[in-house]
């Protein structure tokens, strides 16, 4: 079960507004300095964290792969996608109404350069990481290949080490600088209403997510689908308390069974959506991107958030192992793709992990929506069911 990052978030939003308001300038100026230094970091670290989670995680997939898992692996891709798309759906309908931007024009008057910032180029784009993590994965998949699957191996433990020891604990802290530096300018105060505003979009969001798969599910399996989702709420609020898709499994694998799921289908499409499915947390995070994107002043592009949510899909593969990952990942590409700014996204960075839970319960509950999908086309492929 992953400990939530709700109360070092909260305490270091808390610490940052307060030196925010009463700091002198030279210590803004030396948290900036932090922040920038961090965010190049991330920057670099990005593309480590597709190869070196993505790609071993494609070859796992598909090695030995059958009909059903394949079909599995499509569906739960396809159905993240789509929740992306939803999500964006929803964000240019409702958001634009309720958000109006922007709310931190800079003033020439309170600006607090950085002392320093070390620049730290990342070995390679996003993009290149993602064709790399594809070649590789789809190639150790197809062949045996023993040695670069071990090899792969050590470069998830190198990754996963790197990112929850140095990474992860630092999170709070530059979550602290960006909002001192808000503070400090005065456009903390200018987000908050908002936020607020965007985060129970976006609640609202992974909700009509499980009611869309859901009635899809129903129709497909030719079930209430009204009574599949009541069943799967304890999957539900259980993800919603521990934050964590893999420790739900038990009591997700159970409701997914008493939806009248076969055994078989249930053993194996649960555990592997747990990875591979993250249809709540994709919707999660378009909707924040949008919403801190209109804050900023930018317009929501089309074209720019379907680039968005495809290199978000093929980053989700990465995120189960590491806390926060999805988040995490998506820094860069946030940055590149639709232009959200870093200061902007720090603090969607702790909006998102302070509600984790409800994409993790999202993602989980979907996971048996999935299940009663493969169920059925399963029975239609046996003779005499």
């Amino acid at each position: 079960m992953r400990k939530s990052p709700i109360v070092p978030l909260l305490a270091a939003m808390a610490v940052g507004s307060l030196l925010g308001a009463t700091a002198p300038a030279c210590v803004v100026r030396a948290l900036n300095s932090f922040g920038g230094t961090f965010s190049q970091f991330i920057k670099f670290i990005v593309p480590l964290i597709i190869v070196g989670l993505v790609t071993p995680a494609i070859a796992e997939a598909g090695r030995g792969a059958g009909r059903m898992l394949l079909t599995t692996i499509a569906l739960a891709y396809a159905s993240t996608l789509l929740a992306g798309a939803f999500g964006f759906g929803v964000a240019e309908t409702v958001l634009p109404r309720i958000v109006s931007g922007p709310v931190a024009a800079p003033d020439a008057a309170k600006s607090f350069p950085a002392y320093f910032v070390l620049n730290i180029p990342p070995v390679m784009s996003v993009v290149t990481a993602t064709a790399v993590a594809f070649v590789f994965g789809l190639s150790m998949a197809v062949n045996e290949c023993p040695a670069m699957m071990r090899a792969f191996g050590e470069i998830r433990r190198i990754v996963s080490h790197a990112i929850a020891k140095s990474v992860v604990p630092l999170l709070p802290v530059y979550v602290l600088a960006v909002v001192a530096d808000l503070t400090a300018r005065g456009a903390l105060a200018q987000i908050c209403g908002p936020g607020v505003k965007i985060v129970a979009t976006a609640v609202a969001t992974t909700w009509l997510v499980l009611a869309v798969q859901f009635t899809i599910a129903g129709i497909i399996a030719r079930r209430n689908p009204l009574k599949a989702l009541w069943t799967m709420l304890p999957a539900y609020f259980t993800g919603l308390g521990c934050c964590s898709s893999a420790a739900t499994i038990p009591v997700t694998l159970r409701q997914t069974k008493a939806n009248g799921v076969g055994e078989e289908t249930a053993n194996l499409v649960i555990p592997l959506c747990a990875n591979i499915h993250l249809a709540g947390s994709i919707a999660k995070i378009t909707v924040f991107s949008a919403g801190f994107l209109l804050l900023a002043g930018g317009t929501l592009d089309a074209g720019a958030f379907a680039e968005y949510i495809l290199l978000l899909s093929v980053l989700a593969v990465a995120a189960p192992g590491v806390p926060g990952g999805m988040v995490l990942a998506a820094a860069p590409v946030a940055e590149s793709a639709i232009g959200l700014a870093p200061e902007y996204y720090a603090i969607l960075m702790a909006a998102y992990l302070a509600i984790d839970g409800v994409g993790t319960a999202c993602n989980l509950t979907g996971d048996g929506a999935i299940a009663m999908i493969i169920d059925r086309l399963n029975r239609r492929r046996r003779p005499g069911v």
